[in-house]
């Protein structure tokens, strides 16, 4: 896959906005001792669940490359002048 710009920046502001989105839904709670990869898996695997993202090959399944649909979802989300996209 393609890095983006900015890519770590991006993955960050998706599982921001994915906690966000997973709370008001009502499903989850995030600890404060939930780890970065942890909300970033269960943040990918609900968003396919919702049939916001399509879903990555079985073989190319990893947490790199879940970060990397994340990153693509939330460039998406934001205005296309926001900084994290230039």
């Amino acid at each position: 896959m393609k890095k983006l710009k900015n890519e770590i920046e991006l993955t960050k502001k998706a599982i921001r906005v994915g906690i966000v989105y997973a709370e008001k839904r009502g499903v989850v709670k995030f600890e404060a001792t939930d780890s970065a990869n942890d909300k970033a898996e269960y943040l990918y695997r609900l968003l396919v669940h919702d049939k916001l993202i399509h879903p990555l090959a079985k073989d190319q399944l990893n947490l790199p490359n879940m970060k990397h649909k994340l990153a693509i979802w939330v460039s998406h989300q934001l205005p296309k002048d926001h900084p994290l996209l230039q």
